[in-house]
Protein backbone atom coordinates (compact mmCIF):
# COMPACT_ATOMS: atom_id res chain seq x y z
CA UNK A 1 0.00 0.00 0.00
CA UNK A 2 1.49 3.21 -0.87
CA UNK A 3 2.13 5.70 2.45
CA UNK A 4 0.04 8.80 1.21
CA UNK A 5 -3.28 8.36 -0.74
CA UNK A 6 -3.61 9.36 -4.36
CA UNK A 7 -5.28 11.35 -6.62
CA UNK A 8 -8.23 9.25 -8.10
CA UNK A 9 -7.69 10.73 -11.24
CA UNK A 10 -4.67 9.58 -12.46
CA UNK A 11 -4.23 11.75 -15.56
CA UNK A 12 -2.78 9.67 -19.23
CA UNK A 13 0.13 8.56 -17.37
CA UNK A 14 0.39 4.75 -18.82
CA UNK A 15 1.99 3.79 -15.63
CA UNK A 16 -0.55 2.76 -13.11
CA UNK A 17 1.29 1.93 -10.22
CA UNK A 18 -1.55 3.62 -8.27
CA UNK A 19 -3.57 0.77 -9.11
CA UNK A 20 -1.36 -1.44 -7.59
CA UNK A 21 -2.56 -2.98 -4.81
CA UNK A 22 -1.99 -7.05 -5.06
CA UNK A 23 -1.71 -8.18 -1.32
CA UNK A 24 1.01 -10.84 -1.69
CA UNK A 25 2.93 -7.26 -3.20
CA UNK A 26 1.94 -5.68 0.43
CA UNK A 27 3.12 -8.83 2.03
CA UNK A 28 6.65 -8.65 -0.15
CA UNK A 29 7.02 -4.99 0.42
CA UNK A 30 6.82 -5.43 4.33
CA UNK A 31 9.06 -8.08 4.52
CA UNK A 32 11.73 -5.61 2.80
CA UNK A 33 11.18 -2.96 5.06
CA UNK A 34 12.29 -5.25 7.70
CA UNK A 35 15.52 -5.44 9.02
CA UNK A 36 17.55 -8.89 10.29
CA UNK A 37 18.81 -8.85 14.07
CA UNK A 38 22.02 -7.43 14.29
CA UNK A 39 24.97 -10.26 14.99
CA UNK A 40 25.78 -11.09 19.08
CA UNK A 41 29.21 -10.42 20.52
CA UNK A 42 29.89 -14.23 19.37
CA UNK A 43 29.27 -13.90 16.00
CA UNK A 44 31.76 -12.35 13.18
CA UNK A 45 31.38 -11.48 9.40
CA UNK A 46 32.91 -13.91 7.47
CA UNK A 47 35.58 -11.50 5.61
CA UNK A 48 36.52 -12.09 1.99
CA UNK A 49 40.25 -11.09 0.13
CA UNK A 50 39.38 -8.16 -1.71
CA UNK A 51 39.95 -9.00 -5.82
CA UNK A 52 42.94 -7.81 -7.58
CA UNK A 53 43.33 -5.53 -10.40
CA UNK A 54 43.99 -8.70 -12.61
CA UNK A 55 41.01 -10.57 -10.97
CA UNK A 56 38.96 -7.83 -11.91
CA UNK A 57 40.32 -6.98 -15.24
CA UNK A 58 39.69 -10.78 -16.27
CA UNK A 59 36.18 -10.19 -15.32
CA UNK A 60 35.61 -7.07 -17.44
CA UNK A 61 37.66 -8.90 -20.49
CA UNK A 62 35.22 -11.74 -19.85
CA UNK A 63 32.39 -9.07 -20.29
CA UNK A 64 33.75 -7.14 -23.18
CA UNK A 65 32.08 -9.21 -25.98
CA UNK A 66 28.38 -8.30 -23.91
CA UNK A 67 29.23 -4.44 -25.70
CA UNK A 68 28.64 -5.98 -29.21
CA UNK A 69 24.70 -6.82 -28.55
CA UNK A 70 24.63 -3.06 -26.98
CA UNK A 71 22.39 -0.80 -29.64
CA UNK A 72 21.85 2.66 -30.26
CA UNK A 73 18.19 2.81 -29.46
CA UNK A 74 19.40 1.94 -26.17
CA UNK A 75 20.25 5.18 -25.03
CA UNK A 76 18.68 6.68 -22.35
CA UNK A 77 16.01 3.45 -21.52
CA UNK A 78 15.49 2.22 -17.85
CA UNK A 79 15.76 -0.65 -16.33
CA UNK A 80 17.84 -3.40 -15.22
CA UNK A 81 20.35 -4.34 -18.31
CA UNK A 82 19.47 -0.69 -20.10
CA UNK A 83 22.82 0.80 -20.25
CA UNK A 84 22.37 4.66 -20.19
CA UNK A 85 24.60 4.63 -22.90
CA UNK A 86 25.51 2.99 -26.10
CA UNK A 87 29.14 4.58 -26.07
CA UNK A 88 32.20 3.08 -24.01
CA UNK A 89 34.10 5.50 -22.14
CA UNK A 90 37.68 3.80 -21.70
CA UNK A 91 40.80 5.05 -19.80
CA UNK A 92 38.71 8.03 -18.58
CA UNK A 93 38.13 6.27 -14.90
CA UNK A 94 40.25 4.77 -12.49
CA UNK A 95 38.02 3.68 -10.00
CA UNK A 96 37.20 0.32 -8.66
CA UNK A 97 33.69 0.70 -10.32
CA UNK A 98 35.18 1.94 -13.70
CA UNK A 99 33.65 -1.30 -15.46
CA UNK A 100 30.08 0.22 -14.25
CA UNK A 101 30.07 3.33 -16.50
CA UNK A 102 28.03 3.88 -19.03
CA UNK A 103 28.40 1.39 -21.85
CA UNK A 104 30.75 -0.18 -20.25
CA UNK A 105 31.66 -3.85 -20.31
CA UNK A 106 30.08 -4.77 -16.64
CA UNK A 107 27.10 -2.38 -17.64
CA UNK A 108 26.06 -4.59 -19.95
CA UNK A 109 26.95 -8.19 -18.42
CA UNK A 110 23.86 -10.35 -17.91
CA UNK A 111 23.11 -11.12 -14.63
CA UNK A 112 25.46 -13.77 -13.01
CA UNK A 113 27.65 -15.06 -9.78
CA UNK A 114 30.77 -13.05 -11.71
CA UNK A 115 28.60 -9.77 -11.77
CA UNK A 116 28.11 -10.34 -8.10
CA UNK A 117 31.58 -10.78 -7.39
CA UNK A 118 32.64 -7.96 -9.36
CA UNK A 119 29.98 -5.46 -7.90
CA UNK A 120 30.75 -6.02 -4.33
CA UNK A 121 34.39 -5.40 -5.14
CA UNK A 122 33.01 -2.33 -6.10
CA UNK A 123 32.36 -1.19 -2.59
CA UNK A 124 35.26 -2.46 -0.97
CA UNK A 125 36.75 1.23 -0.44
CA UNK A 126 33.53 2.67 0.44
CA UNK A 127 32.88 3.91 -3.31
CA UNK A 128 35.79 6.29 -2.88
CA UNK A 129 36.68 8.02 -6.64
CA UNK A 130 33.46 6.26 -7.93
CA UNK A 131 31.26 8.96 -10.52
CA UNK A 132 27.78 8.64 -9.75
CA UNK A 133 27.54 6.98 -13.60
CA UNK A 134 29.23 4.72 -12.10
CA UNK A 135 27.36 4.16 -8.62
CA UNK A 136 23.67 3.42 -10.67
CA UNK A 137 25.61 0.76 -13.05
CA UNK A 138 26.76 -1.29 -9.53
CA UNK A 139 22.89 -0.48 -8.79
CA UNK A 140 21.54 -1.96 -11.96
CA UNK A 141 24.25 -4.77 -11.62
CA UNK A 142 22.84 -5.20 -8.83
CA UNK A 143 19.58 -5.72 -9.93
CA UNK A 144 20.20 -8.44 -12.10
CA UNK A 145 22.25 -10.42 -9.55
CA UNK A 146 18.60 -10.74 -8.17
CA UNK A 147 16.57 -11.41 -11.26
CA UNK A 148 19.60 -14.21 -11.95
CA UNK A 149 19.60 -15.68 -8.32
CA UNK A 150 15.77 -16.00 -8.14
CA UNK A 151 15.52 -17.52 -11.56
CA UNK A 152 18.36 -19.98 -10.13
CA UNK A 153 16.17 -20.30 -6.87
CA UNK A 154 13.17 -21.39 -9.51
CA UNK A 155 15.74 -23.98 -11.01
CA UNK A 156 15.62 -25.47 -7.13
CA UNK A 157 12.10 -25.09 -6.72
CA UNK A 158 11.43 -26.78 -10.04
CA UNK A 159 13.36 -29.87 -9.18
CA UNK A 160 11.92 -29.71 -5.51
CA UNK A 161 8.43 -30.24 -6.72
CA UNK A 162 9.47 -32.92 -9.38
CA UNK A 163 10.75 -35.28 -6.96
CA UNK A 164 7.39 -35.65 -5.39
CA UNK A 165 4.89 -36.13 -7.95
CA UNK A 166 2.36 -37.78 -5.84
CA UNK A 167 -1.21 -35.93 -5.11
CA UNK A 168 -0.67 -35.81 -1.46
CA UNK A 169 2.64 -35.05 -1.52
CA UNK A 170 2.56 -32.49 -4.49
CA UNK A 171 0.06 -30.67 -2.31
CA UNK A 172 1.99 -30.26 0.36
CA UNK A 173 5.61 -29.41 -0.73
CA UNK A 174 4.63 -25.82 -0.98
CA UNK A 175 4.36 -26.51 3.28
CA UNK A 176 7.85 -27.76 3.01
CA UNK A 177 8.71 -24.70 0.85
CA UNK A 178 7.17 -22.12 3.03
CA UNK A 179 8.49 -23.61 6.11
CA UNK A 180 12.13 -23.19 4.81
CA UNK A 181 11.96 -19.50 3.09
CA UNK A 182 9.51 -18.97 5.93
CA UNK A 183 7.27 -17.96 3.82
CA UNK A 184 3.05 -18.15 3.21
CA UNK A 185 2.13 -20.99 1.74
CA UNK A 186 0.07 -19.12 -0.83
CA UNK A 187 3.45 -17.55 -1.80
CA UNK A 188 5.25 -20.86 -1.95
CA UNK A 189 2.35 -22.47 -4.11
CA UNK A 190 3.27 -19.06 -6.48
CA UNK A 191 6.87 -20.22 -6.21
CA UNK A 192 5.80 -23.64 -7.73
CA UNK A 193 3.57 -22.43 -10.14
CA UNK A 194 6.79 -20.09 -11.72
CA UNK A 195 8.96 -23.07 -11.57
CA UNK A 196 7.33 -25.25 -13.35
CA UNK A 197 5.92 -23.08 -16.35
CA UNK A 198 7.87 -20.31 -16.82
CA UNK A 199 10.51 -22.07 -19.10
CA UNK A 200 8.64 -24.49 -21.01
CA UNK A 201 5.31 -21.68 -21.33
CA UNK A 202 7.44 -18.50 -21.38
CA UNK A 203 10.94 -19.10 -22.77
CA UNK A 204 11.48 -15.29 -23.53
CA UNK A 205 10.54 -14.10 -20.08
CA UNK A 206 12.74 -16.75 -17.94
CA UNK A 207 15.70 -16.27 -20.28
CA UNK A 208 15.23 -12.43 -19.61
CA UNK A 209 15.05 -12.99 -15.84
CA UNK A 210 17.86 -15.43 -15.98
CA UNK A 211 19.56 -12.56 -17.12
CA UNK A 212 18.32 -9.77 -15.38
CA UNK A 213 17.07 -8.08 -17.64
CA UNK A 214 13.38 -7.98 -16.02
CA UNK A 215 13.03 -7.98 -12.17
CA UNK A 216 11.27 -11.08 -10.04
CA UNK A 217 8.08 -9.01 -9.88
CA UNK A 218 8.07 -7.97 -13.82
CA UNK A 219 8.43 -12.24 -14.78
CA UNK A 220 5.57 -12.98 -12.53
CA UNK A 221 3.21 -9.80 -14.20
CA UNK A 222 3.32 -11.79 -16.93
CA UNK A 223 2.99 -14.49 -15.89
CA UNK A 224 -0.26 -14.20 -14.32
CA UNK A 225 -1.69 -12.26 -16.66
CA UNK A 226 -1.07 -15.11 -19.09
CA UNK A 227 -2.03 -17.30 -16.50
CA UNK A 228 -5.41 -18.82 -18.79
CA UNK A 229 -3.64 -18.38 -22.33
CA UNK A 230 -3.27 -21.62 -24.31
CA UNK A 231 1.09 -21.66 -24.51
CA UNK A 232 0.58 -20.46 -28.13
CA UNK A 233 -1.31 -17.34 -26.66
CA UNK A 234 0.59 -16.64 -23.87
CA UNK A 235 4.24 -16.72 -25.88
CA UNK A 236 2.20 -14.09 -28.47
CA UNK A 237 1.34 -11.79 -25.57
CA UNK A 238 4.75 -12.26 -23.92
CA UNK A 239 5.99 -11.14 -27.72
CA UNK A 240 3.79 -8.01 -27.10
CA UNK A 241 5.80 -6.63 -24.01
CA UNK A 242 9.30 -8.15 -23.76
CA UNK A 243 11.43 -6.01 -25.80
CA UNK A 244 10.18 -3.32 -23.64
CA UNK A 245 9.57 -4.91 -20.52
CA UNK A 246 12.69 -3.65 -18.58
CA UNK A 247 12.25 -0.44 -18.69
CA UNK A 248 8.21 0.03 -17.96
CA UNK A 249 7.57 0.64 -14.62
CA UNK A 250 5.26 -2.52 -12.89
CA UNK A 251 1.67 -0.71 -13.22
CA UNK A 252 2.66 0.38 -16.52
CA UNK A 253 3.84 -3.82 -17.80
CA UNK A 254 0.60 -4.33 -16.28
CA UNK A 255 -1.43 -2.99 -18.37
CA UNK A 256 0.62 -3.14 -21.39
CA UNK A 257 0.46 -7.23 -20.72
CA UNK A 258 -3.54 -7.07 -20.20
CA UNK A 259 -3.55 -5.62 -23.57
CA UNK A 260 -0.83 -7.84 -25.00
CA UNK A 261 -3.56 -10.57 -23.51
CA UNK A 262 -6.74 -8.88 -25.01
CA UNK A 263 -4.91 -8.80 -28.43
CA UNK A 264 -3.57 -12.14 -28.86
CA UNK A 265 -6.76 -13.85 -27.16
CA UNK A 266 -9.82 -11.75 -26.16
CA UNK A 267 -12.06 -14.33 -25.16
CA UNK A 268 -9.61 -15.52 -23.01
CA UNK A 269 -9.45 -12.26 -21.13
CA UNK A 270 -13.14 -11.71 -20.77
CA UNK A 271 -12.78 -15.56 -19.26
CA UNK A 272 -9.82 -14.29 -16.82
CA UNK A 273 -11.72 -11.46 -15.65
CA UNK A 274 -15.08 -13.37 -15.18
CA UNK A 275 -13.28 -16.01 -13.44
CA UNK A 276 -11.24 -14.00 -11.36
CA UNK A 277 -14.83 -11.56 -10.52
CA UNK A 278 -15.89 -15.28 -8.18
CA UNK A 279 -12.97 -14.12 -5.89
CA UNK A 280 -15.03 -10.71 -4.92
CA UNK A 281 -13.84 -9.67 -1.57
CA UNK A 282 -13.02 -7.53 0.88
CA UNK A 283 -9.80 -7.26 3.10
CA UNK A 284 -8.63 -5.57 5.70
CA UNK A 285 -5.49 -5.38 7.21
CA UNK A 286 -3.18 -2.93 9.63
CA UNK A 287 -0.84 -0.98 8.07
CA UNK A 288 3.32 0.16 9.19
CA UNK A 289 1.53 3.75 10.93
CA UNK A 290 -0.72 1.82 12.95
CA UNK A 291 -3.84 3.00 11.35
CA UNK A 292 -6.11 0.26 9.06
CA UNK A 293 -6.76 -0.58 5.95
CA UNK A 294 -10.23 -2.01 3.89
CA UNK A 295 -10.01 -2.41 0.29
CA UNK A 296 -12.65 -4.19 -2.11
CA UNK A 297 -10.93 -6.34 -4.42
CA UNK A 298 -12.12 -8.14 -7.78
CA UNK A 299 -15.40 -5.79 -7.94
CA UNK A 300 -16.96 -5.18 -10.88
CA UNK A 301 -15.74 -2.20 -12.65
CA UNK A 302 -18.49 -0.12 -13.73
CA UNK A 303 -19.42 0.02 -10.00
CA UNK A 304 -16.38 0.62 -8.72
CA UNK A 305 -16.28 3.79 -10.83
CA UNK A 306 -19.83 4.28 -9.50
CA UNK A 307 -18.97 4.00 -5.93
CA UNK A 308 -15.58 6.11 -6.25
CA UNK A 309 -18.10 9.08 -7.55
CA UNK A 310 -20.55 9.01 -4.56
CA UNK A 311 -17.29 9.02 -2.38
CA UNK A 312 -16.21 12.01 -4.28
CA UNK A 313 -19.37 13.67 -4.10
CA UNK A 314 -20.27 13.26 -0.57
CA UNK A 315 -16.00 14.37 -0.03
CA UNK A 316 -17.26 17.57 -1.56
CA UNK A 317 -20.71 17.90 0.86
CA UNK A 318 -18.48 17.11 3.63
CA UNK A 319 -15.93 20.13 2.42
CA UNK A 320 -18.58 22.61 1.75
CA UNK A 321 -19.76 21.98 5.32
CA UNK A 322 -16.43 23.23 6.59
CA UNK A 323 -15.15 19.74 7.76
CA UNK A 324 -11.46 20.09 7.69
CA UNK A 325 -8.88 18.09 5.85
CA UNK A 326 -7.36 18.03 1.89
CA UNK A 327 -9.88 15.82 -0.47
CA UNK A 328 -7.91 12.73 0.10
CA UNK A 329 -8.87 13.05 4.18
CA UNK A 330 -12.25 13.67 3.16
CA UNK A 331 -12.56 11.11 0.45
CA UNK A 332 -11.74 8.70 3.21
CA UNK A 333 -14.14 10.22 5.90
CA UNK A 334 -16.69 9.83 3.02
CA UNK A 335 -15.95 6.04 2.46
CA UNK A 336 -16.28 5.41 5.84
CA UNK A 337 -19.63 7.95 6.05
CA UNK A 338 -21.11 5.72 3.29
CA UNK A 339 -20.01 2.25 4.71
CA UNK A 340 -21.18 3.01 8.50
CA UNK A 341 -24.63 4.84 7.52
CA UNK A 342 -22.73 7.96 9.57
CA UNK A 343 -22.59 11.84 8.50
CA UNK A 344 -19.81 13.64 9.97
CA UNK A 345 -20.62 16.69 8.39
CA UNK A 346 -20.14 19.45 11.35
CA UNK A 347 -23.66 20.97 12.65
CA UNK A 348 -26.08 20.38 15.73
CA UNK A 349 -28.15 17.32 15.28
CA UNK A 350 -24.67 14.95 14.55
CA UNK A 351 -23.83 12.46 16.92
CA UNK A 352 -20.29 11.19 15.74
CA UNK A 353 -17.06 12.66 15.79
CA UNK A 354 -14.61 11.72 13.70
CA UNK A 355 -11.42 9.80 15.28
CA UNK A 356 -14.04 9.01 18.37
CA UNK A 357 -14.48 5.26 19.11
CA UNK A 358 -18.03 4.65 18.82
CA UNK A 359 -19.40 2.81 22.19
CA UNK A 360 -19.71 -0.89 21.17
CA UNK A 361 -17.21 -0.46 18.12
CA UNK A 362 -16.93 -4.38 17.35
CA UNK A 363 -19.28 -7.31 17.91
CA UNK A 364 -16.85 -10.29 17.85
CA UNK A 365 -13.51 -8.52 18.17
CA UNK A 366 -10.58 -9.46 20.16
CA UNK A 367 -8.76 -6.74 21.94
CA UNK A 368 -5.38 -7.92 23.91
CA UNK A 369 -4.03 -4.82 26.14
CA UNK A 370 -0.86 -5.09 28.57
CA UNK A 371 -2.67 -3.99 32.39
CA UNK A 372 -0.26 -1.36 32.89
CA UNK A 373 -1.51 0.03 29.77
CA UNK A 374 -5.09 -0.02 30.99
CA UNK A 375 -4.52 1.59 34.33
CA UNK A 376 -2.47 4.28 32.97
CA UNK A 377 0.78 2.85 34.56
CA UNK A 378 3.07 2.29 31.01
CA UNK A 379 2.84 3.33 27.09
CA UNK A 380 2.59 0.19 26.28
CA UNK A 381 0.92 -1.60 22.37
CA UNK A 382 -1.66 -3.65 22.78
CA UNK A 383 -3.56 -5.83 19.83
CA UNK A 384 -6.26 -6.07 17.34
CA UNK A 385 -7.11 -9.91 16.67
CA UNK A 386 -7.00 -10.30 12.57
CA UNK A 387 -5.47 -6.46 12.47
CA UNK A 388 -2.20 -6.25 14.68
CA UNK A 389 -0.65 -3.89 16.78
CA UNK A 390 -2.47 -0.48 18.14
CA UNK A 391 -0.54 2.19 20.05
CA UNK A 392 -1.18 2.58 23.81
CA UNK A 393 -3.72 5.27 23.12
CA UNK A 394 -5.73 4.02 20.57
CA UNK A 395 -5.51 0.90 23.01
CA UNK A 396 -7.02 2.97 25.82
CA UNK A 397 -9.87 4.17 23.52
CA UNK A 398 -10.91 0.71 22.21
CA UNK A 399 -10.90 -0.57 25.73
CA UNK A 400 -13.05 2.45 26.98
CA UNK A 401 -15.42 2.35 23.95
CA UNK A 402 -15.63 -1.72 24.66
CA UNK A 403 -16.64 -1.43 28.51
CA UNK A 404 -19.80 0.72 27.38
CA UNK A 405 -21.35 -2.38 25.95
CA UNK A 406 -22.57 -4.68 28.34
CA UNK A 407 -21.87 -7.49 26.07
CA UNK A 408 -18.15 -7.33 26.00
CA UNK A 409 -16.44 -10.08 27.60
CA UNK A 410 -13.32 -9.67 29.56
CA UNK A 411 -10.44 -12.32 30.31
CA UNK A 412 -6.91 -11.85 31.61
CA UNK A 413 -3.76 -13.91 30.65
CA UNK A 414 -0.54 -13.82 32.55
CA UNK A 415 2.64 -14.03 30.35
CA UNK A 416 6.43 -14.70 31.14
CA UNK A 417 9.02 -12.26 29.75
CA UNK A 418 8.40 -13.46 26.65
CA UNK A 419 4.90 -12.80 26.31
CA UNK A 420 3.79 -16.67 26.20
CA UNK A 421 0.57 -17.57 28.45
CA UNK A 422 1.31 -18.85 31.25
CA UNK A 423 -1.49 -18.69 33.24
CA UNK A 424 -5.47 -17.77 32.40
CA UNK A 425 -8.84 -16.85 33.55
CA UNK A 426 -12.33 -15.40 32.32
CA UNK A 427 -13.93 -12.81 34.23
CA UNK A 428 -18.01 -13.36 35.81
CA UNK A 429 -19.63 -10.27 37.30
CA UNK A 430 -19.14 -9.86 41.23
CA UNK A 431 -22.08 -10.53 43.47
CA UNK A 432 -24.90 -8.46 42.86
CA UNK A 433 -24.55 -7.70 47.27
CA UNK A 434 -21.63 -5.54 46.33
CA UNK A 435 -23.31 -3.32 44.44
CA UNK A 436 -21.87 -0.96 41.47
CA UNK A 437 -19.35 0.88 41.69
CA UNK A 438 -19.08 5.04 41.33
CA UNK A 439 -17.49 4.56 38.06
CA UNK A 440 -14.08 5.82 36.67
CA UNK A 441 -14.01 8.64 39.16
CA UNK A 442 -12.99 12.62 38.37
CA UNK A 443 -12.15 13.70 34.99
CA UNK A 444 -8.51 12.72 34.61
CA UNK A 445 -8.51 9.42 36.37
CA UNK A 446 -8.16 6.28 34.54
CA UNK A 447 -10.98 4.17 34.77
CA UNK A 448 -9.26 0.54 35.13
CA UNK A 449 -8.12 -0.86 37.84
CA UNK A 450 -6.98 -4.37 38.92
CA UNK A 451 -6.77 -5.21 43.01
CA UNK A 452 -6.82 -8.45 44.87
CA UNK A 453 -10.15 -9.96 45.24
CA UNK A 454 -9.08 -11.27 49.24
CA UNK A 455 -9.95 -15.00 47.71
CA UNK A 456 -7.50 -18.05 46.99
CA UNK A 457 -8.01 -18.89 43.37
CA UNK A 458 -7.37 -22.76 42.53
CA UNK A 459 -4.44 -25.01 43.58
CA UNK A 460 -1.24 -23.92 41.53
CA UNK A 461 -3.23 -20.99 40.06
CA UNK A 462 -2.65 -17.36 40.49
CA UNK A 463 -5.26 -15.91 43.29
CA UNK A 464 -8.50 -14.11 42.18
CA UNK A 465 -8.60 -10.70 41.24
CA UNK A 466 -11.07 -7.91 41.12
CA UNK A 467 -11.20 -5.86 37.57
CA UNK A 468 -13.06 -2.44 37.77
CA UNK A 469 -14.06 -1.10 33.77
CA UNK A 470 -15.16 2.45 33.14
CA UNK A 471 -18.71 2.98 33.57
CA UNK A 472 -21.62 2.20 36.28
CA UNK A 473 -21.80 -1.98 35.87
CA UNK A 474 -20.28 -4.51 38.36
CA UNK A 475 -17.10 -5.06 39.36
CA UNK A 476 -15.54 -8.16 37.55
CA UNK A 477 -14.36 -11.35 39.33
CA UNK A 478 -11.48 -13.12 37.35
CA UNK A 479 -10.01 -16.54 38.88
CA UNK A 480 -6.60 -17.55 37.13
CA UNK A 481 -5.63 -20.86 36.05
CA UNK A 482 -2.26 -21.77 35.11
CA UNK A 483 -1.43 -23.00 32.00
CA UNK A 484 1.72 -24.96 32.34
CA UNK A 485 2.21 -28.50 30.94
CA UNK A 486 5.44 -28.84 32.05
CA UNK A 487 4.46 -31.28 33.84
CA UNK A 488 1.11 -31.62 33.05
CA UNK A 489 -1.52 -31.78 35.94
CA UNK A 490 -4.45 -32.62 33.12
CA UNK A 491 -6.99 -30.61 35.88
CA UNK A 492 -8.58 -29.41 32.24
CA UNK A 493 -8.76 -32.91 30.81
CA UNK A 494 -12.05 -34.09 29.17
CA UNK A 495 -12.70 -37.70 29.29
CA UNK A 496 -14.14 -38.07 25.36
CA UNK A 497 -12.86 -37.08 22.07
CA UNK A 498 -14.24 -33.57 22.13
CA UNK A 499 -12.71 -30.99 24.47
CA UNK A 500 -14.79 -28.65 26.97
CA UNK A 501 -15.77 -25.24 26.64
CA UNK A 502 -12.93 -24.22 29.05
CA UNK A 503 -10.14 -26.64 27.30
CA UNK A 504 -10.90 -25.00 24.01
CA UNK A 505 -10.71 -21.70 25.15
CA UNK A 506 -7.72 -22.10 26.97
CA UNK A 507 -5.80 -23.68 23.70
CA UNK A 508 -7.07 -20.88 21.69
CA UNK A 509 -5.31 -18.48 24.38
CA UNK A 510 -1.93 -20.71 24.33
CA UNK A 511 -2.17 -20.74 21.02
CA UNK A 512 -3.91 -17.91 19.13
CA UNK A 513 -3.84 -18.73 15.97
CA UNK A 514 -3.17 -22.33 13.83
CA UNK A 515 0.34 -24.10 15.06
CA UNK A 516 1.73 -24.64 11.95
CA UNK A 517 4.98 -22.42 11.37
CA UNK A 518 3.48 -20.66 8.75
CA UNK A 519 -0.35 -20.54 9.12
CA UNK A 520 -2.10 -17.61 10.98
CA UNK A 521 -5.75 -18.35 10.61
CA UNK A 522 -7.20 -17.98 13.78
CA UNK A 523 -7.31 -20.30 16.59
CA UNK A 524 -11.25 -20.51 16.56
CA UNK A 525 -11.49 -21.00 13.02
CA UNK A 526 -8.92 -24.19 13.35
CA UNK A 527 -9.64 -28.02 14.90
CA UNK A 528 -8.80 -28.65 18.06
CA UNK A 529 -6.43 -31.41 17.38
CA UNK A 530 -4.83 -34.41 19.24
CA UNK A 531 -1.27 -34.72 18.50
CA UNK A 532 -1.11 -38.39 19.39
CA UNK A 533 -4.58 -39.32 18.24
CA UNK A 534 -7.32 -39.96 20.39
CA UNK A 535 -7.92 -43.85 19.06
CA UNK A 536 -4.36 -44.43 20.19
CA UNK A 537 -4.64 -43.12 23.62
CA UNK A 538 -3.80 -39.94 23.41
CA UNK A 539 -5.49 -37.23 26.09
CA UNK A 540 -8.09 -34.42 25.66
CA UNK A 541 -5.75 -32.20 27.03
CA UNK A 542 -3.80 -29.02 27.12
CA UNK A 543 -0.72 -30.88 27.00
CA UNK A 544 -1.85 -32.81 23.86
CA UNK A 545 -3.97 -30.40 21.83
CA UNK A 546 -3.53 -27.55 19.71
CA UNK A 547 -5.27 -25.53 17.21
CA UNK A 548 -4.82 -26.91 13.49
CA UNK A 549 -6.89 -25.14 10.43
CA UNK A 550 -8.57 -28.12 8.16
CA UNK A 551 -5.48 -27.65 5.82
CA UNK A 552 -2.08 -28.64 8.49
CA UNK A 553 -4.89 -31.24 10.04
CA UNK A 554 -4.40 -33.34 7.00
CA UNK A 555 -1.04 -32.78 6.51
CA UNK A 556 0.20 -33.79 9.76
CA UNK A 557 -1.44 -36.79 9.69
CA UNK A 558 0.11 -37.46 6.29
CA UNK A 559 3.22 -40.34 6.75
CA UNK A 560 5.98 -38.51 5.70
CA UNK A 561 5.41 -35.29 7.97
CA UNK A 562 5.83 -35.74 11.58
CA UNK A 563 4.61 -33.32 14.35
CA UNK A 564 5.61 -33.09 18.01
CA UNK A 565 4.00 -31.29 20.97
CA UNK A 566 6.76 -30.23 23.57
CA UNK A 567 6.13 -30.10 27.27
CA UNK A 568 6.60 -25.77 26.86
CA UNK A 569 3.33 -25.74 24.35
CA UNK A 570 5.65 -25.48 21.17
CA UNK A 571 5.00 -27.48 18.72
CA UNK A 572 8.31 -29.29 16.25
CA UNK A 573 6.99 -30.28 12.94
CA UNK A 574 9.61 -32.32 10.44
CA UNK A 575 8.96 -32.51 6.85
CA UNK A 576 9.74 -35.36 4.68
CA UNK A 577 13.22 -33.67 4.38
CA UNK A 578 13.82 -34.49 7.85
CA UNK A 579 14.13 -30.78 8.66
CA UNK A 580 12.34 -29.55 12.17
CA UNK A 581 10.45 -26.26 12.45
CA UNK A 582 9.62 -25.12 15.84
CA UNK A 583 6.24 -23.07 16.37
CA UNK A 584 6.33 -21.73 19.60
CA UNK A 585 3.22 -20.65 21.82
CA UNK A 586 1.60 -17.05 20.86
CA UNK A 587 3.36 -13.90 22.20
CA UNK A 588 0.88 -11.64 23.64
CA UNK A 589 2.00 -7.97 24.44
CA UNK A 590 3.89 -7.56 27.67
Amino acid sequence: MLPSPVPADPGWDEDLTWLDRDPEREEWLARAREHDEPPGEDEAYEEYAPLSAEELAEIEEAAADELLAVKAATTGRRGPGQPGSARAFPGESSSRAAGFGPGMPLDVLPGCAQLAVAADAAAQDGFAGVSEAELVGVLCAWDRVAAHAHARKLAVVAELAGRNPGTLDAEFTADQIAYALGESRARADSLIGMAQTLPGRLPGTAAALEDGMISRYKAEIIARATALLEDDEARAAEAGVLDRAARLTPGALRAATTRAVMQAAPEKARERRETAAKDARVERWIQDTGNAALMGCELPPDEVLAADEQITARAKELRKAGLEGDMDQLRARAYLDLLLGRDSRPGPGQDSTPGVVPAGFAGRVTLTVPLVTLAGLADRPGELASLGPVDPWLARDLAAAAAASPKTTWCLTVTDSQGHAVAHGCARPEAKKHGKHAGPGPPGEVGFSFTPAGRDGPPGGYGTWRLQTPGTGPDLIITVDSLTTDPCDHRFEAQGHDPGVKLRHLSQVRHATCTSPICRRPAAQCDVEHNTAYEAGGRTCLCNTGPKCRHDHRLKQHPKWHVDQLPDGSFRWTTPAGRAYDTEPTRYPI
